[in-house]
């Protein structure tokens, strides 16, 4: 989803910058920034205030520390300052400055188009995990396990450790860093980008790799760029297995996993991907959690907004998969997946395996203020059927399996392989 605007994964960034001495102008315009985003949480906040916390007093204190700041970092420490007496998560400041490195920006590489090509960092490293078909990367010779070193001149090494000093430590860094990452190798459909990969024996392989026309359909709601969805499914050993990138493009994806669950009447167990998924649309989750719950009643959690409560209940189909079900995740799994994975766990209809997820499960807003930094802020509270808040925290799988080099240079897939292994125990038994 676009980092412009609203994102069911939400993210964190600070980075130090802006020691010129402000204008006049400057200094107004961080003023209206303060009281823009001041008044966003006023109007969108879904419970009281924390305990004690006088909003207003806030704003009276801290206005006139952000209108006379000298500096653009002395500005947005007031303004951080005040996101910190909230004691929530997804309510955030970037700077600027930090935009091109994140993907955003006049100077980022456009969003349209894609090698073809996935990654995850793992050890320091930009691995790439999957290769799409007939993908210009794939037509490239790129392969899973090989490592990108350098992207358009830029050193991978050395953005990832600068977004690293750059992040706080939580939850949501390695979906940032990773979407930092990826935004390097993007572009306009037939463009190229240069790059150096180190492959399968670490010998370096430079080439020009052209960026191809996104994966999927587009799909578009409301005033959202348009977004391009893909789903894939396939049967593993005798096991069903669908994955797809994005909760949106309803009923094509209803009935696409329809479909795939229907064919699968006598599999020995079901297999869900949401590594890299960062959701969409929430009610979705409750359609497809149906086709493996049986009764009435039963919910993934509830959302909480302002003035009202949203309750994912599932809807069960008239004929439901009752086997095992895998769902397979990983630190870019958020949002509607975090609510499908952790709220099937939670009633215990499914195994998790892999990596824990984003926790960014709220939908949150990320705006430009009128001084050009970004804010984020979320618009509602997400508690799972287990009572848990997703957010900041997300759902930690039953069975760990992360990506290893050593293993896709092999053709492994360790959180697939573990879920297979369960599934194959579990018919044995």
């Amino acid at each position: 989803m676009s980092f412009h605007r609203v994102l069911a994964a939400a993210i964190v960034f600070a980075l130090a910058s802006g020691a010129a001495e402000l204008t006049p102008e400057q200094r107004k315009k961080n003023a209206d920034s303060f009281e823009y985003a001041w008044s966003k949480i006023r109007e969108n906040m879904w419970a009281p205030m924390p305990e004690g916390l006088d909003w207003q007093a806030v704003h009276d204190e801290l206005k006139p520390k952000a209108a006379s700041a000298r500096t653009m970092e002395d500005a947005r420490a007031v303004m951080r300052d005040m996101i910190a007496r909230l004691k929530l998560t997804h309510f955030n400041i970037v700077a600027a400055d930090l935009y091109d490195e994140l993907g955003n920006g006049p100077g980022r590489r456009g969003d349209g188009g894609s090698p073809g090509l996935d990654l995850r960092l793992v050890d320091g490293q930009a691995l790439v995990v999957s290769v799409d078909a007939g993908s210009p990367a794939q037509l490239a010779g790129v392969r899973p396990g090989w490592v990108l070193v350098k992207a358009d001149g830029a050193g991978i090494r050395e953005a990832i450790r600068k977004l690293d000093a750059a992040l706080p430590d939580s939850t949501h860094k390695e979906l940032a860093m990773t979407r930092a990452v990826m935004a390097k190798i993007g572009g306009a459909p037939g463009s190229k980008v240069p790059v150096e990969f180190l492959d399968a024996s670490n010998r370096p392989v430079k080439m020009d790799l052209e960026i191809g026309m996104p994966r999927g359909e587009a799909s578009k709601i409301g005033f959202m760029p348009a977004q391009h969805v893909w789903f894939e499914s396939r049967k593993v050993e005798n096991s069903g297995y669908v994955r797809f990138n994005l909760f949106l493009d309803p009923a094509r994806l209803s009935t696409l996993f329809a479909n795939a669950v229907e064919e699968c009447s006598e599999c020995d167990g079901f297999i869900i991907d949401l590594r890299g998924n960062p959701g969409g649309i929430g009610g979705m989750a409750m359609g497809f959690a149906g086709w493996f719950v049986d009764r009435q009643g039963v919910r993934l959690g509830a959302m909480r907004m302002k003035g009202q409560d949203v309750k994912f209940a599932i809807f069960p189909r008239s004929r439901t998969f009752r086997g095992p079900l895998a769902i397979l995740v990983d630190g870019l799994t958020a949002s509607t997946s975090e609510i499908l994975a952790g709220g099937l766990k939670d009633i215990g209809r499914a195994r998790i395996f892999g990596a824990p997820t984003a926790g960014a499960a709220l939908p949150s807003v990320f705006e430009q203020l009128p001084n050009n930094d970004g804010f984020q802020y979320a618009i509602a509270d997400y508690i799972s059927e287990g009572g848990d808040r997703l957010e900041g925290k997300g759902v930690t799988p039953d069975q760990p399996a992360r990506w290893t080099r050593k293993a896709l240079l092999a053709g492994q897939d360790p959180a697939l392989d573990a879920a297979l292994a369960w599934i194959r125990k579990g018919k044995n038994q």
